[in-house]
């Protein structure tokens, strides 16, 4: 397994030069209409910008949680090029802010698969960095059954990248499960987990999993879900939040569409790590 590092100059002097910084994680029910969600993830975006937000972080399948599994395939993009990603790049630079399209279904050579795939755009609105999910959700409990490997094909590479907030590491949803991998992203100061856990899973493990990787990475948690009732008959946890690096929950939205702000203070951490250098202390990697 492979790691990929984006970076720039612009944001990595403006991430040594600037202190607290505003972000914000967006919460959803997204139904089986593209253009439906785009609009509501538009109206939930430029709320947080007014909120002060440079920093925007939407929800895992934020475009489309079909009334199929399958009906993510039907409308997956090639990179660079649909929809769905003409709207983050035109909505952050039209805003002047960093954008993390959740997740966008793109083309993989698998004519019944996606790639689940977080973009990350910046305030001019160019693409900063691209995720494919590493880790697919299995799980068969009563009468849940999820078989995500049966509609993507999993990535292979760690994804970190500079920004005007710090060096940002990039996960979905059940990579939350399995810390290793935001371990080997080193000392990230920001983690950003888009997610559409289930109401089951959620409520047991949720609020647990996020607060578990801010303590141990003594890193910022911007978790963006899904949350409430979908077409499709799935109830989804929400419990969207921002966490700190002492695993102090900043803001969160329990259910429904809305949004959560709070600040990145790159002080503050830098003392939490000073005080704690856990991350120095490491003996294994």
């Amino acid at each position: 397994m492979s790691t990929r590092a984006h970076s720039t100059q612009q944001a990595a002097a403006r991430a040594a030069t600037e202190g607290g910084l505003r972000v914000a994680a967006v919460q959803m029910a997204s139904g089986p209409t593209v253009s439906a969600n785009l609009t509501e993830a538009e109206v939930l975006i430029r709320l947080a910008a007014r909120q002060g937000a440079r920093l925007v972080v939407l929800p895992e399948y934020f475009a489309i949680l079909g009334l199929r599994d399958s009906d993510k395939v039907a409308v997956r993009e090639q990179p660079g090029h649909g929809p769905i990603q003409d709207f983050l790049s035109r909505t952050a630079k039209k805003l002047g802010i960093w954008l993390v399209g959740g997740s966008v279904p793109l083309w993989t050579e698998d004519p019944v698969k996606v790639r689940n795939t977080t973009l990350v755009f910046d305030d001019k609105g160019q693409l900063a960095a691209r995720y494919d999910k590493i880790h697919l959700f299995g799980f068969e409990m009563g009468g849940e059954t999820y078989r995500e490997e049966a509609t993507i094909t999993a990535g292979d590479e760690i994804v970190v990248f500079d920004s005007p907030f710090g060096r940002v590491g990039l996960g979905i949803c059940y990579d939350l499960r399995f810390p290793e991998l935001f371990r080997r992203m080193q000392a990230v100061d920001v983690l950003v987990v888009p997610a559409a856990f289930t109401e089951t899973t959620g409520r047991a493990h949720w609020e647990t999993l996020v607060r578990a990787r801010a303590i141990e990475n003594l890193a910022y948690v911007i978790a963006s879900a899904q949350g409430g009732f979908h077409r499709n008959g799935r109830e989804t946890h929400g419990d969207s939040m921002i966490v700190d690096p002492w695993g102090i929950v900043l803001d969160r939205l329990p259910r429904g569409s809305g949004v959560v702000v709070a600040e990145i203070d790159r002080d503050y951490q830098a003392r939490l790590r000073q005080s704690l250098p856990a991350l120095s202390h490491r003996v294994f990697s």
